[in-house]
């Protein structure tokens, strides 16, 4: 009996020694890991990740950034019945325990004994897996896991039930990119939590356990059996009853991805959003929930995006079918489903969708789209209605134009809309990607604000933007830059400048012969004539006569980088690369009467919490300040004509008083109080603006861009534009309150085809799109400043006394002094080709 005693009092001993040094290690353990836990406080104030959200100038959802989708929730805009879900699949006695759950970690450790799995499920409530997704890693160890529990029990004495399970919602990732509940209700169902069925709720739950291969998309069957589980946890635990639990596991499974709705699409100016964001807010702006409000007006852009593509797929039906983008070898027998999935990673341009042909026969084709569907081509329907068996085989992967028909009009389907569309409420026709590219950029040139831009065809196809990336030879439409540097020396709309062939020696001993487009030269001819006729030569002698470094320097005051312009007089016919935004930004200075405006499109930048960030105060052009400086006096001859004094000055006209305009409106600030005005510095006289202006509208009644008068407005004025060989062309003009410039051209730097100039290839567009920007929008009046007297000139130049006959001008006062005198030649005939060194 001694011995047995003697056995069991040692065994107490080492029984009682075990428990002193697992509680000594257990301790250690403790003190050691406690103290470098996180501070659960900080879980108070934690920030979420959201995507940024771009809108229009109106409101309007214009795109979504960032990798994860979020709509954080409060705890009080959770359904009970859905955190009833939560609770009944992940931590039934969430609202009983005290961060750990002592039956499930038993159960967890019973299976550890019993089994030679080491990952066993069960033990981790809501609060640990809270204090693991908040703060810990995934590594899989028992030192992780006691740092998880000794964590969850902090946190439950910090926090309250209500704010761990509100983290928990708002955290869990639920497949697809979306993080947290609110996220998920609207992407799995479309609707806000306080709209889903209770079927839906536990499709919902069920999806934290398995995110990526368990949600109602990627395996709805999964899904199905996960949320037939948890219905009958919440009947079981009381939460459901039994004839609410049969209806519910008795829907189908219906969950369909609901991406945000996109109200404009807008995807060039979006990216310029992005860029710039990340530029003044570092990578964080995608994560942050950022709301950005643009300049953009939406009305506007759409115009801007039909516009430029109908233009290019009118010019591309003008030079014909260039053939199928490329051949698949259908399988014998290969249906239109089977064949429709080759299409799955093309993705369609604008309203350009890809197709293939599965058949051809007769005067007909059968194309497949990705989605299976047949469409029929005919005749009727095909590219520039040519027969489509001369122009398509079986396997030819192509372009169908879909129109989308409405009872009262049409429209084109919007690039990115999800196929398929509402049977019979669309067309198709044979189409193809045009070749040819384009970019359209407008502006208030008040302000610079950006109110539509599109920098090619289709953001899809290529992510390119012309708009503001691509630098291109301007051409003609350079040239009213150089005659407003000729106006500031002391020339004038009746200024005469001979239009004869010249020849340029350089000194490495070429030669440079410029010519006009026409072939043919005018002779002596007035500036007004000049520009409305796009005379090159003319504007080669002016540049000459003004010189060139005067000319960039006073050209770079529109905004453009003195580098980027020639310092030779090729620059006179626009052989400076610029990008369309930049030659937009240059006209705005004559449409202001002269002050340079920076282009912007970020109007406001407000935090997930509403508070402004950011808001954009632009310098304005103060259309009532005075003018500043005075044309410096020049007195030479060029060419055989007389810039000196007149004898006889015309006695000066009275300066008109302008019209009482209505007081500019000052830009409020986020709280409605007005901001302060800043005013955008003057570069030019604005009597030189308005000379400008003027001789910009008679190109339009009757010069290179008289297209534009079917707009029916007098306040249309601008400036076509091409390049050598026909690479490029353009439209830059004023209108309204805008200013617009169109540039169309290949990005290979190919020829556009041969007669394919700024008024044939870009002005169509201008015209397409100023149709909408000016309709009901008052007349813009182009009203003399003072300053300026009005007079009458003979055909020659002279000027005539008053009433006399003539045309009449209206010229800077100080130009009386010293208006343009032709000297006749001998006869009328144009004089000979004259010789200058180019030193």
């Amino acid at each position: 009996m001694s011995r047995i005693r003697r056995l069991l009092r040692w065994a107490l001993v080492a029984l009682v020694g075990a428990a002193v040094l697992g509680a000594i290690a257990l301790g250690t353990l403790y003190y050691v890991i406690v103290p470098k836990l996180p501070d659960v406080e900080t879980l108070r104030t934690v920030e979420l990740q959201e995507p940024m959200y771009v809108y229009t100038r109106d409101g309007r959802l214009m795109a979504q950034f960032g990798e994860m989708r979020r709509s954080p929730v409060t705890i009080a805009e959770v359904p009970k019945r859905l955190k009833d879900a939560f609770i009944a699949t992940e931590d039934a006695r969430f609202y009983e325990h005290h961060g750990v759950d002592y039956k499930g970690v038993a159960r967890a450790v019973w299976l550890l004994a019993t089994t030679d799995d080491k990952r066993v499920p069960g033990g981790s409530t809501i609060t640990q897996q809270v204090a693991r997704q908040f703060f810990l890693d995934s590594e899989y160890s028992y030192m992780r896991k006691l740092r998880e529990m000794l964590l969850a029990m902090r946190m439950e004495r910090e926090l309250s039930k209500d704010e761990i399970l509100e983290l928990y919602l708002n955290k869990s990732f639920f497949g697809h990119r979306n993080y947290g509940v609110g996220a998920a209700a609207q992407f799995y169902y479309g609707k806000p939590l306080a709209e889903l069925d209770l079927d839906e709720m536990a499709s919902l739950a069920g999806i934290p356990k398995f995110p990526s291969s368990g949600n109602p998309l990627s395996n709805p069957e999964r899904a199905r059996e996960r949320r037939d589980y948890i219905l009958q946890r919440m009947g079981d635990l009381g939460f459901a009853s039994a004839t609410e639990v049969a209806a519910a596991k008795a829907v189908p499974m219906h969950a369909a991805p609901h991406e945000p709705p996109i109200e404009v699409y807008a995807p060039y100016i979006a990216e310029m959003v992005r860029q710039e964001m990340v530029a003044r807010f570092g990578a964080e702006a995608l994560t942050q929930g950022y709301k950005v409000t643009t300049t953009i007006d939406p009305t506007l852009q759409a115009a801007a995006d039909k516009a430029l593509r109908d233009g290019l797929l009118t010019y591309d039906v003008r030079h014909g079918w260039h053939g199928v983008e490329q051949h698949f070898e259908l399988a014998p027998g290969e249906d239109a489903a089977t064949a429709g999935k080759r299409l799955a990673d093309i993705p369609a341009q604008a309203n350009l969708l890809p197709a293939v042909v599965v058949g051809v026969e007769g005067g007909r084709a059968e194309l497949a789209l990705s989605d299976g569907r047949v469409v029929e081509v005919t005749k009727k329907n095909s590219f520039a209605s040519r027969d489509p068996a001369t122009l398509l085989k079986r396997g030819d992967q192509v372009r169908l134009r879909a129109t989308v028909e409405a009872p009262e009009a049409s429209a084109e389907v919007p690039e990115g809309e999800a196929l398929p569309l509402p049977p019979g409420k669309t067309s198709y026709a044979l189409s193809q990607l045009p070749r040819a590219q384009a970019a359209l950029v407008s502006m208030d040139p008040s302000n610079g604000a950006l109110r539509a831009l599109s920098g090619g065809f289709s953001f899809a196809g290529n992510e390119f933007n012309r708009a503001t990336q691509a630098r291109r030879q301007p051409g003609s439409s350079f040239k009213p830059f150089v005659y407003a540097a000729a106006m500031e020396r002391g020339y004038n709309p009746a200024s005469i400048v001979l239009d004869a062939p010249v020849v340029f020696k350089q000194r490495n001993g070429k030669v440079w012969r410029p010519q006009n487009s026409s072939g043919n030269f005018a002779g002596p001819m007035r500036l007004r004539e000049a520009l409305v006729q796009s005379r090159n030569l003319v504007s080669v002698r002016l540049l000459d006569a003004i010189g060139v470094d005067f000319a960039r320097d006073y050209i770079s005051k529109f905004g453009f980088e003195k580098d980027q312009l020639p310092p030779n007089l090729s620059m006179s016919l626009g052989t400076a690369s610029l990008t369309p935004l930049s030659v937009a930004r240059g006209y705005a200075v004559f449409a202001n009467g002269g002050f340079r405006v920076d282009p912007w499109f970020i109007d406001t930048v407000r935090d997930r919490n509403d508070a402004v960030l950011f808001q954009e105060n632009p310098p304005t052009a103060c259309l009532s300040c005075s003018v500043s400086g005075r044309a410096s006096s020049v007195r030479h001859v060029v060419d055989g004509f007389n810039l000196g004094p007149v004898a006889a000055p015309a006695p000066a006209a009275p300066t008109p008083e302008p019209e009482p305009q209505a007081p500019e409106q000052p830009r409020l600030a986020a709280d409605g109080t007005p901001l302060e005005t800043v005013d955008a510095p003057r570069v030019i006289d604005n009597r030189v603006a308005y000379q400008v202006i003027s001789m910009l509208r008679d190109v339009v009644l009757r010069g290179t861009g008289t297209a534009a008068k079917v707009l029916g407005r007098e306040d249309i004025g601008g400036k076509t534009g091409s390049t050598n060989d026909y690479r490029d062309a353009w439209f830059s003009g004023v209108g309204g309150q805008f200013v617009t410039t169109v540039w169309v051209g290949r990005d290979n730097f190919q020829s556009l085809g041969r007669g394919e100039y700024g008024g044939r290839a870009a002005l169509p567009i201008w015209i397409d799109y100023m149709r909408v920007a000016t309709k009901d929008q008052p007349i813009t009046p182009n009203l003399p400043p003072a300053d300026m007297v009005k007079v009458s000139v003979s055909a020659d130049g002279r000027l005539l006394p008053d009433g006399s006959g003539g045309v009449t001008e209206w010229v800077k006062t100080e130009d009386l002094e010293r208006m343009q005198t032709y000297v006749q030649y001998d006869d009328d005939s144009v004089p000979a080709e004259e010789s200058f060194d180019i030193f």
